[in-house]
């Protein structure tokens, strides 16, 4: 199942400014409750990490994670933006969705439906 997404800038300023953060090596999270609606994703990556090619490749090893750990019924009323660090590119795919489940736990989302 596709997740919505968040696009506009304004939705990751929002998160940033008033959203709990939550790092781990792999990632980090901002995660702003309360939204209402379906839970949207934003993904996000600076370009210290590296040229395009190397943030598109770290984009979507954090949305395959992402859909892995969501599973089909994601928590409503959340707008969450995960951020790729460095470590994203490199890390072992199943360290990375741990990472990824404990930073979703310790920004208080409720437990997930994922597997």
């Amino acid at each position: 199942m596709k997740l919505p997404r968040m696009k506009k800038r304004r939705d990751f300023l929002r998160a940033a400014q008033r959203g709990k953060r939550a790092a781990r090596p792999g990632l980090v999270i901002q995660a702003l409750p309360g939204t209402g609606g379906p839970m949207r994703l934003g993904f996000t990556v600076t370009k210290k990490v590296g040229n395009a090619v190397v943030r598109n490749r770290t984009k979507r090893r954090l949305r395959e994670a992402a859909r892995l750990v969501l599973g089909d019924t994601p928590p409503e009323g959340w707008d969450v933006v995960l951020i790729g660090r460095d470590e994203t590119r490199t890390r072992p795919f199943a360290q990375l969705q741990g990472d990824l489940r404990g930073a979703l736990k310790q920004a208080g989302l409720p437990p997930l439906g994922g597997t």
